[in-house]
């Protein structure tokens, strides 16, 4: 065992058994005070006293337990911490769990110990105590002779009592009515004073009478003599002896008791609640046979679910309710009722049968049930008290670790209560009423377990006034709820809209980009923005000029509480500044990273391993304002521009939904932008796209050239141009603009790719995919003829192992791969798409482009 092992044993032992010896001590008071008057006035020894306080101790021992566990896991905990122990054991790199260890061991150990002490000393406890009380119940009370009154606290006699020295103990004017013979007040003693003795095995009573006199009456008549006689005796002192009984207390046999539920053990609970479960089958069985045959039942034997064969005639209410007159329906009727009263009778017979079975039956399996839960509320105490301490820091005393620990154990102790009565009348199972502790502490001790852990606090001030200024906003927005105005043009900015739209925010407008003709046709397209907006009723504003006043005073004509950007031109000061909650955007990274737009684009090519969306406040450069929310997205190795943009869509929804709601609660800390710059870390920035950005370049490593094509893939798309490998291209020019700036190629102008060779293979013959030689002027330092080089876009590729390949040469098998070769090897094209032509995988556009070796990148 470690000496951290050790010393937390040592720790936490120490205090558990002085905090149960208190707690017990305190929970027998308390137990004492339920019996007091059980107790007083019997005469009892100090002997028998201290024996019933000790087994009323044993029982309580298994509710002391686990308040023990609770109190002693919070003041060692909060003890380490108070000290800064816990502390130092931390930064020396063991975690909390670990610091649990074997404080969870001695918890689970203690949890078993109180098991067995539940089911062997407790059951033996109740017995004697239940001996004990009804041994005390037949102890009559100590002999007390009030004053000016009659008393009959000795069986056969009565005494008055006019006066009596408390210190003497004489009593003046003293009356004795003696009853022993059953026939009336015929026997008398008057005394002016006496004394009264008990023997010490109080069996017996000595009345010692002082001048007095004793009148006996002869009340017997005869036929001849109806005469009473009067007998009177005078006396200076005469001594009266009474025999006592049951004044003495006698122990008697404990075994009178072993049959109660709460004096048996596990065992003997099981094998009686097995007995009476099977009792009530069998009263079951009987009722049911007995009911099933009854001649109420006409189809009785399609109700027997045992029966095999053939069953009686299915049921026909043509064959029962033809009646051929009224008084033959009233005695149908009457037949009826009276069936019905019978088996209604019948079950409440089997009520009956049942109730004293099903009675014990439950309190049984409660008190059964009862150990296991008992037990178990020790392990659990302890990780609601461990974490506690953990997280109060606060250990030094009975303070606050008594307060916490007292709460939880009140509520521990009003559910266990409360779901053993439940149990007791049958609302719930038995299981069900002993666990239901454990089914409201287990969930509360996981969670603080958790938060202790995390190293989160308990009680954060933030939050709590972060959720009062939620409820707040909840109940001003039930009444006046937002006005929002959404400005965004691309796919993107549909999935936010869509979320705000279907929450139920109040979007009263949107603004986005205006129509423009594109395509072949010139057709007029629409954003998707718009579409969505259209389709759902919303106000579309188009403006050209974002600082165009009859723009701006339409804008303003919304009454917009907040502006939400999402994939929009960069908006002037008189735009963002109008809403009174201000203008957020939702940006496609983890700002400060990759500001501009091609964020999703530049973070794949850059070959980065996790993105996100960041929501931010509007100021007056782009990309710069303070930040309210930003969430991670990773990114996978298979991931492109495409799947990436699926995935930020998503996650863009719920940030703009949450960022609108801490705004509207204003709940807002905005953090600078610098504070998410680690150390010397680099800052990437996100231009537009351009021609140049899209082409390969084939002398770059295949690292790089994968992440091009992933980052620009479906769209715009990274792409390359092919010609014969014959046509004389420079390996350090692959790639590049031909011919070389300053010259200028036949048919063509400087900038367009043309490539010049010295090339006497066949021309339009050999064309592969749309490919044609094309012949040109010749030209000083120029070859007569010329190949155009076809433009090829690549949407998949993978890095390939090849050693010794030269830059932008192709390699292939004519089947299955297609491979470009680069600075450190090749990459593998798995899709792509020729000049004019449509999107294939490799393998279809292997079967129609013959020797592919023959051709290379350029």
């Amino acid at each position: 065992m470690k000496k951290l092992d050790q010393y937390m044993l040592k720790s936490f032992i120490g205090p558990f058994v002085a905090i149960l010896l208190v707690v017990l001590f305190v929970l027998l008071l308390q137990f004492l005070w339920l019996y007091i008057d059980e107790l007083v006035g019997k005469g009892l020894g100090f002997g028998v006293i201290l024996e019933f306080m000790m087994w009323g101790a044993c029982t309580i021992l298994p509710t002391a337990m686990p308040l023990a566990v609770l109190l002693s896991a919070v003041m060692v905990m909060g003890q380490l911490g108070e000290n800064k122990e816990l502390m130092a054991i931390k930064a020396s790199g063991i975690s909390l769990g670990r610091v649990f260890a074997p404080l969870i061991a001695a918890a689970f150990v203690i949890s078993v110990g109180a098991f067995f002490i539940g089911n062997n000393l407790v059951s033996r406890a109740y017995n004697e105590i239940f001996t004990l009380r009804d041994d005390i119940t037949h102890t009559k009370e100590s002999i007390k002779i009030p004053s000016g009154t009659f008393y009959e606290g000795i069986e056969g006699y009565v005494l008055r009592v006019e006066d009596q020295n408390d210190e003497s103990g004489m009593m003046y004017k003293v009356q004795v009515y003696d009853h022993t013979a059953r026939k009336g007040n015929t026997s008398l003693i008057v005394a002016d004073s006496a004394l009264l003795k008990m023997s010490k095995q109080k069996d017996y009573l000595i009345f010692t009478l002082y001048s007095g006199s004793n009148y006996q009456e002869n009340n017997r008549l005869s036929y001849r003599d109806t005469s009473l006689a009067l007998n009177r005796v005078d006396f200076s002192r005469q001594e009266l002896i009474i025999h006592l009984s049951n004044y003495t207390f006698e122990h008697s046999d404990s075994s009178r008791f072993g049959d109660q539920a709460k004096s048996m053990r596990y065992m003997q609970l099981k094998a009686q609640s097995d007995s009476l479960s099977q009792k009530n089958a069998e009263a079951f069985e009987t009722h049911y046979k007995r009911m099933r045959t009854s001649t109420p039942f006409s189809y009785r034997n399609q109700l027997d679910t045992a029966r095999r064969g053939d069953l009686t005639a299915l049921y026909s209410s043509d064959k029962m309710w033809k009646w051929n007159s009224l008084e033959d329906i009233n005695k149908a009727y009457e037949k009826a009722a009276g069936e019905a009263e019978r088996v209604s009778s019948d079950v409440m017979g089997y009520n009956h049968d049942i109730y004293q079975s099903t009675f014990y039956l439950r309190r049984t399996d409660i008190e059964l049930y009862k150990k296991i839960a008992q037990a178990l509320a020790c392990f659990i105490f302890f990780f609601i008290g461990a974490p506690l301490g953990a997280m109060i820091k606060k250990g030094g005393g009975l303070g606050i670790s008594a307060i916490i620990s007292v709460f939880f154990f009140v509520i521990y102790w009003i559910v266990l209560i409360s779901g053993e009565k439940l149990a007791k009348d049958g609302s719930l199972s038995a299981f069900n009423g002993d666990f239901a502790a454990a089914y409201v502490l287990a969930p509360i001790g996981i969670f603080l377990t958790y938060k202790a852990v995390k190293d989160a606090e308990l009680f954060n001030m933030d939050t709590v006034k972060s959720g009062w200024r939620r409820f707040w906003s909840i109940i001003w927005g039930f009444f006046h709820k937002p006005r929002i105005v959404y400005m965004g043009t691309p796919e993107f900015a549909v999935a936010p809209l869509d979320e705000l739209v279907t929450k139920g925010y109040k979007v009263v407008g949107v603004v986005t980009v205006a129509d423009k003709p594109s395509g072949r046709g010139l057709k007029v397209n629409e954003s998707a923005v718009k579409q969505y907006a259209v389709e759902h009723g919303i106000p579309v504003l188009q403006p050209v000029k974002l600082r165009d006043p009859e723009f701006l005073k339409q804008l303003a004509a919304f009454k917009a509480d907040l502006f939400v950007v999402v994939a929009f031109r960069m908006l002037p000061e008189e735009v963002w500044k109008m809403p009174r909650l201000g203008t957020f955007n939702l940006h496609a990274s983890l700002l400060p990273q990759y500001r501009g737009a091609a964020p999703i684009n530049w973070a794949i090519i850059n070959g980065e391993r996790r993105t996100g969306v960041t929501t931010f406040m509007i100021d007056h450069n782009i990309d710069t304002g303070g930040i309210i929310l930003r969430e991670e997205c990773m990114i996978e190795p298979d991931d492109d521009a495409g799947t990436l943009h699926d995935k930020l869509m998503v996650m863009g929804r719920k940030a703009v939904t949450d960022t609108v709601d801490m705004l509207v609660e204003r709940n807002v800390e905005l953090r600078m932008q610098r504070s998410f710059v680690q150390g010397s870390e680099v800052l990437h920035p996100a231009p537009k796209l351009t021609r140049d950005t899209c082409r390969l370049d084939w002398t770059l490593p295949a690292k790089d050239l994968v992440n091009l094509v992933r980052g620009l893939s479906p769209y715009p798309t990274a792409f390359t141009e092919i010609a014969p490998a014959t046509a004389g291209i420079p390996s350090e020019d692959c790639g590049r603009p031909w011919p070389p700036e300053g010259q200028v190629s036949p048919g063509g102008q400087q900038g367009d790719v043309f490539i010049s060779k010295r090339w006497e293979g066949p021309t339009s013959d050999s064309a592969v995919g749309g490919m044609s030689s094309v012949g040109a002027k010749s030209a000083e330092g120029i070859p007569a003829k010329a190949t155009r080089a076809i433009s090829m876009k690549i949407f998949k590729a993978e890095k390939m192992e090849m050693a010794d390949a030269e830059p932008g040469r192709i390699y292939s098998d004519g089947k299955t791969y297609l491979a470009v070769g680069c600075a450190d090897g090749a990459v593998s094209i798995k899709n792509l798409q020729m000049e004019g032509k449509k999107r294939m995988d490799v393998g279809a556009f292997l079967l129609g482009f013959r020797n592919p070796e023959s051709w290379r990148c350029c």
